[in-house]
């Protein structure tokens, strides 16, 4: 069976999307699935094209086991909407940034990452990268609780086959 591609996006790809990536694959290979999951991340932006992450995620994600270290930022591309089955984003604006350059056909693949972790009280994960490290923790919270639902949500997909 092909594995299901899966890309966490915001807007520069430097602090939510990354940590999004780094919680997933955690998560993932917890749940023994990482064989089965292929999970990337991306921004609608250009700025930090081949950067890594922003310190204080990286930080915020070592406080709590993940290592982002080894990502690097890129700009979502057309290519990216044949080839991944999820494209997720972190807030609204970046659901209408991707709509504006996804052809229609694949427009039924772009969700809001918390849309799996209904029990949240934010429909939206915040940008933390005009705040201080509180932000970057709000955003672990968030990325670990709907990451955890998403993870629920591909074993489903997975067993139906």
């Amino acid at each position: 069976m092909k594995p299901i591609a899966v890309c966490f996006v915001c807007l520069g790809n430097i602090c939510r999307s990354p940590t999004a990536e780094g919680v997933m694959r955690y998560q993932l290979a917890a749940a023994r699935l990482s064989d089965r999951v292929i999970v990337d991340s991306a921004g609608t932006g250009n700025w930090h094209i081949g950067e890594a992450p922003d310190e204080r995620a990286q930080y915020a994600a070592r406080g709590r086991g993940y290592d982002l270290s080894q990502l690097r930022g890129r700009q979502i591309g057309a290519a990216d909407f044949e080839r991944f089955d999820l494209l997720i984003a972190m807030d609204d604006a970046n659901v209408a940034a991707l709509n504006r350059i996804c052809p229609p056909a694949h427009r039924d693949k772009i969700r809001l990452l918390m849309e799996f972790a209904p029990q949240a009280d934010a429909r939206e994960v915040a940008d933390p990268y005009f705040g201080g490290a509180n932000g970057f923790e709000t955003v672990l919270d968030q990325c670990e609780a709907a990451c955890s639902g998403l993870v629920a949500a591909l074993r489903v997909q997975l067993q139906a086959g």
